[in-house]
């Protein structure tokens, strides 16, 4: 699976539409929905606020895991 598809299963599995998770993170709508299009892919900055999301909120998301991943393919 590709960080866009895990971004999108994340999203999902909370429940939240891409601009209630953009909003959960204190960004746009559109940065959520490039990243789930594959267009771009999150800033060390937003990948640190994803992390700091899901560990607040008891989520099992290891971003450090994504960008391995990310750069091995």
């Amino acid at each position: 699976m590709n960080f866009a598809e895990d971004i999108k299963k994340l999203r999902r599995k909370l429940l939240l539409s891409q601009e209630d998770f953009a909003n959960e993170l204190g960004i746009s709508y559109a940065t959520v929905n490039r990243w789930e299009t594959g267009k771009s892919k999150p800033t060390y900055k937003n990948m640190k606020l994803i992390d700091e999301y899901c560990k607040k909120n008891s989520i099992d998301f290891d971003i450090a895991n994504e960008i391995l991943e990310d750069e091995n393919d």
